[in-house]
This record gives structure tokens, C-alpha cells and sequence, in this order.
């Protein structure tokens, strides 16, 4: 049907949180109706918050987002250019004209308010304040962020926000338990340089395709002690590697493991050099989290954790492959009395084996051919 007079139009928002979100409804001779969602965007969107007193829109919602309505459907085929003083000001189809029903309900999702929308960020469930399920508050409204796409550039955002230094890992599939109330953002694509996570590319606040079972997380480096040991060897300075992270020992897998991995481990346990990085569990198995994998070091950095790796505790690795370190600080090793052929053929075997000497140890060791069998420790 079409209205030939109308009285002064009223709008309000239905089924939201509060008055600035909600499916739109317009009165008209004070019959309540809705607004098709053909064409409704944001520049809509804004029309109604200003309306409403309720500042700008944060995102328009289509397909009866907030629930299908009842009554007329007084609006189709919206189109405003954002500057209009009421909805029926914008173009549309005419009033109560439609082709529409009332699963395609418009609406708008949090009108900032006449305020600057207010948006804060915790991360809730974790060990501390730098490790734990990430949510937002928008208003004072807190909900959480969907893990798709969800990766460590997003967590660095998160991370720097939260003044915790940089992401260690971005874990997804609610690993810090599920969340509850709206799910913010969704699709979100960081660069990793954002001041705040909603600077960065996603599908619009509130807009997603997700359930709390995949709320995003993120462990800082600020706050998580690193502790690093190796186990089942003869001392100190070999053995299995293990970090414990949160007072949580576990591995590190030994897919891409070598010697500079392993200078690393042993530059931070005071040990030296690396003489060798074995694979294959050569100290046995161990057990827990495997907390590395794909572990790639230039040999210079730090820790183990700030080499490059796929992400603390993701891995497609079994504790039949945790990876194992020899160093140079506790190595036993002996001098024989021999002859120079002997001693650089047999001898240098042993010794080089361990210290991964370069060429001019044999004559080092023709230096020392003379002595008799002794034994001692490297201090290298």
C-alpha cells in the first residue's frame, strides 16, 4: 500500500544492546514498521545514528541481524548520501513500496553515540595481563575477536596496545576458553605497524560469521618467563632441549634443527658454542607441549623463542623427534700420547666430533702430542 498523508516520522532501533544499535523501525501515523536491507550500507547507516542523537554508524547489518520484525516494511531500496536529516529524506522506492520481507530487516550496529566511540582492550583468562583470550569493550560492552585470519601481525597490534611487548603467538579455536557477549571483529588483517586492533582491515564492527568456540588469543613477550634447560644428558651443558614457558617444561622440534639453533641454546645456558645439534630424540623422549617448531636461528640472537619459528606451541611434530644440544662448555675430552698420523687420523675424529674444530686444531694437537692419556673439561 502507499500513505498519502504521513505524519511526523519517528525512528528508533529495536533488539540491540541499547538505543544506538538495533533492527531500524520508523513509525508512520504511529504504526511501527521496518526498513529493507536492498542497498542499505552505511551511509544509511549514519542517517539513522544522527537521527537517533546517537553520532555516526559503526556498521549496518543486512539479513535481520537484530531479527525479523513485523508490520509494514516502509522503506526499500534505500540510498543516502550520509548528510540527510531523516531516513525517508534519502532516496527510496516510496513509502511501503517494497519487494521485500521482513528476513531482510536493516539495521545498525553501535551508533558511536554523541560521543567518540570508546574502545578498550583486554586479554582475559590467561597467566597475567600479556597472555590470554583478546577482547574489546566498545562502550563499555566487552566482546571478543574472531581467530579468522587471525594471525602473529594481529597479535603484535594487540600486544603493543596492551603495552606487553611483542606477540609470541596467536593462538586460535579459543584456546584461552570461550568468550561470551558480541564478537566484535572478524577477517581481521593486521600489518603489524596498527596503533589499535581496529585500525586494522576487518569485515566491520559487530559483522561476522563465527561462534565464541574460535575466539582469538595472543601471548605477549612482556610478561611470559622463558626458562631453558637440557635434560638427560651427562651435565649442565647437553641433553634434551626444554623451555618452560608459564611454568610449563616442554620440547622443541628438530624439523629444520642445526648447529645454530643450537649456539643459541647454549650461549643461554653459559655453555660455549654448540658442538652438535642432534635430532631424533638422541636424549630421549620428552614429554608435554612442543613449544617450537621450524626452528630457523642465524645463530645470534638472544633466546631460542626470538629466532624465527612457526608459533609457540604450533608444530606437526611427536616427541620421537624432539631435538637435543651438545656444548662446547661441559664436552669432555682427552690427548693421547700417539703418533701426528695416528692423532689427526683417530684422534682429531674425537675431538672435532665435539668441537667442530677448525683446521688448524691439528697443530694444536701435534702441539700437545706428547702429553699422556689425561682427561679434562673444555672450557671454550
Amino acid at each position: 500500500c502507499t500513505f498519502s498523508y504521513v505524519q511526523l516520522e519517528k525512528i528508533r532501533l529495536v533488539s540491540g544492546s541499547g538505543r544506538c544499535d538495533g533492527r531500524v523501525e520508523i513509525s508512520i501515523n504511529d504504526q511501527w514498521g521496518t526498513v529493507c536491507d536492498d542497498l542499505w550500507d552505511i551511509n544509511d547507516g549514519d542517517v539513522v545514528c544522527r537521527q537517533m542523537g546517537c553520532g555516526r554508524a559503526v556498521s549496518a547489518p543486512q539479513s535481520s541481524r537484530f531479527g525479523p520484525g513485523s508490520g509494514s516494511i516502509y522503506l526499500d531500496d534505500v540510498v543516502c548520501s550520509g548528510s540527510e536529516r531523516s531516513l525517508t529524506k534519502c532516496s527510496h522506492r516510496g513509502l511501503g513500496v517494497n519487494n521485500c520481507d521482513h528476513s531482510k530487516d536493516a539495521g545498525v550496529f553501535r551508533c558511536t553515540s554523541p560521543n567518540p566511540l570508546y574502545i578498550s582492550i583486554s586479554l582475559v583468562n590467561g597467566s597475567g595481563r600479556c597472555d590470554g583470550r583478546v577482547e574489546i569493550s566498545i562502550n563499555d560492552q566487552w566482546g571478543t575477536v574472531c581467530d579468522d585470519l587471525w594471525d602473529i601481525n594481529d597479535g603484535d597490534v594487540v600486544c603493543r596496545q596492551m603495552g606487553c611487548g611483542r606477540a609470541v603467538s596467536a593462538p586460535q579455536s579459543s584456546r584461552f576458553g570461550p568468550g561470551s557477549g558480541t564478537i566484535y571483529l572478524d577477517d581481521v588483517g593486521c600489518s603489524g605497524s596498527e596503533r589499535s586492533l581496529t585500525k586494522c582491515s576487518h569485515r566491520g564492527l559487530g559483522v561476522n560469521n563465527c561462534a565464541h568456540s574460535k575466539d582469538a588469543g595472543v601471548v605477549c613477550s612482556g610478561k611470559v618467563p622463558f626458562l631453558i634447560r637440557l635434560v638427560s644428558g651427562s651435565g649442565l651443558c647437553d641433553g634434551r632441549v626444554e623451555i618452560s614457558i608459564n611454568d610449563q617444561w616442554g620440547t622443541v622440534c628438530d624439523d629444520l634443527w642445526d648447529i645454530n639453533d643450537g649456539d643459541v641454546v647454549c650461549r643461554q645456558m653459559g655453555c660455549g658454542r654448540a658442538v652438535s645439534a642432534s635430532q631424533s630424540s638422541r636424549f630421549g623422549p620428552g614429554s608435554g607441549s612442543i613449544y617450537l617448531d621450524d626452528v630457523v636461528c642465524s645463530g645470534i640472537e638472544r633466546s631460542l623463542t626470538k629466532c624465527s619459528h612457526r608459533g609457540l606451541g604450533v608444530n606437526n611434530c611427536a616427541h620421537s623427534k624432539d631435538a637435543g644440544v651438545v656444548c662446547s662448555g661441559k664436552v669432555p675430552f682427552f690427548v693421547i700420547n700417539t703418533p701426528y698420523n695416528v692423532l689427526e687420523d683417530q684422534h682429531t675424529f674425537f675431538f672435532c666430533f665435539f668441537y667442530r674444530c677448525p683446521p688448524e686444531t691439528y697443530a694444536h694437537l701435534d702441539v700437545v702430542k706428547h702429553y699422556s692419556l689425561s682427561w679434562g673439561f673444555s672450557s671454550v
